[in-house]
């Protein structure tokens, strides 16, 4: 095994490969950074991290979180999350989680509406056989991926 120690690193003016143990990371230009994936597939390391995410509970104080400014409560399920940089555009994508239910409830599912540049909207609902209401849960999770501005 060998080590290499270094302050800095200057970079040629073309495109370089690194090579991490047989794993491939090429730089083609300003912020566009590749790995390879599966197979010979490229896949940009920029994309695939999430730009946002939040573990929250019903009185809206964040456990953790990262690029969240804050958050608000707008009723019963309903709250605000707002960015600390907010995104180019606001066709991000918003995976979320619910938890901590009760033996009468099937499912609760995070919903995401009003989707802003600087901010999403989020509605989280009970399910159960007599259909579904709004209702403050004390475990809700957001993951976001897109481009940030």
């Amino acid at each position: 095994m060998s080590t290499v120690i270094l302050d800095t690193i200057t970079g040629k003016s073309t495109a370089t490969t690194i090579t991490i143990g047989s794993t491939p990371v090429v730089s083609a230009s300003a912020n566009s950074m590749t790995i390879r994936g599966e197979g010979s597939n490229q896949t940009s390391i920029q994309q695939g991290l999430g730009k946002t995410w939040v573990n929250f509970d019903s009185s809206t104080a964040a456990r953790d979180s990262f690029n969240i400014s804050s958050l608000d409560d707008d009723g019963t399920g309903d709250y605000g999350v707002n960015f600390s940089t907010s995104f180019a555009n606001n066709d991000y994508a918003v995976t979320s989680a619910g938890a901590n239910g009760s033996a009468s409830v099937t499912s609760y599912s995070l919903n995401t509406s009003s989707f802003a540049t600087g901010a999403v909207e989020v509605e989280v609902f009970a399910i159960s056989g007599s259909g579904a209401s709004k209702q403050d849960r004390s475990f809700n999770c957001l993951v976001i991926h897109g481009d940030l501005a």
